[in-house]
């Protein structure tokens, strides 16, 4: 049973053509298949941008986008707050990298800042370093994240291309996904970072915003939302983390099981992303 108490789960992409540009509509068709492949009914919900977001689906999903489409999709979720509304009644939210900042407080784009749909205790900057500091890189490559150990998910890997530092606001209720083993995360470190801390190569260590830290963190989850930085798409690479936010909203589910090559796959990428 979903949360809605039907046996159908509704499964909500936002602003595909907005917050789409590295391929996380694929999120979507991971969580589809995999509820499919149990034999169990699902809706999926596509919301073209200019659309009012319904709020009586069971998971809201929103990708990456560049900067004049991610603001484009901030004001337009907040015209109706749907997502806040079903959040509240016990629907999940899977918020990537553009969209993670999103959920957030408030966020960059065209030097100016942002308000976000303060669904999490987050805040984004370019930089939180000082104004004559330069701007730390932009972040591009592989991910490795240790996830928290309440989670109960393995390592988990993706790719990240984004220039914003995210972290923890005093008072956030959420906790960071995981560690960053090799990337940058929310690569910002110091207190109350949330994800703070800069995550990236195994072993180094550095300031809170070179990117070199590898006691830094990527995401946060507060309740049944979930941010990360981590394209892939992350449920396509992680799909112990699709069933977790299926679990969210449907309850316990029956095991898949995949071929043997995905596990010598998984433990292969593993090896040679935190190698060294």
């Amino acid at each position: 049973m979903s949360r809605r108490g039907v046996s159908t789960t509704r499964i909500a992409l936002i602003y595909p053509e907005l917050l789409g540009t590295y391929g996380d509509g694929g999120n979507a068709i991971v969580l589809e298949r995999r509820l499919r492949w149990r034999g169990l009914p699902v809706e999926r919900v596509d919301v073209p941008a200019g659309s009012p977001v319904p709020e009586g689906c069971d998971i809201y999903l929103l990708g990456g986008g560049e900067d004049a489409p991610q603001v484009l999709a901030a004001d337009g979720i907040r015209q109706n707050r749907a997502i806040p509304r079903a959040v509240h009644g016990g629907a999940a939210v899977l918020a990537v990298c553009a969209g993670y900042q999103v959920i957030g407080q408030s966020f960059p784009s065209g030097g100016e800042i942002h308000e976000g749909l303060g669904l999490v205790g987050i805040e984004t900057r370019r930089s939180f370093a000082g104004p004559d500091a330069p701007p730390p890189g932009r972040a591009v490559g592989d991910i490795v994240v240790e996830p928290d150990p309440r989670l109960g998910l393995p390592t988990l890997f993706g790719y990240e291309n984004h220039a914003g530092r995210t972290r923890r606001l005093p008072g956030c209720q959420g906790f960071p996904l995981g560690t960053v083993r090799r990337g940058i995360g929310d690569g910002s470190s110091g207190a109350g970072a949330a994800g703070g801390g800069a995550g990236g190569r195994a072993g180094g260590t550095a300031g809170p915003d070179d990117g070199s830290s590898s006691a830094g963190t990527d995401g946060i989850v507060d309740g049944r939302v979930l941010g990360t930085y981590l394209h892939g798409p992350v449920l396509a690479q992680n799909p112990a983390l699709a069933d977790l936010l299926l679990t969210w909203v449907h309850g316990t589910l029956p095991p898949l099981s995949g071929p043997p090559e995905t596990v010598a796959l998984r433990e292969a990428r593993h090896r040679a992303l935190t190698a060294g």
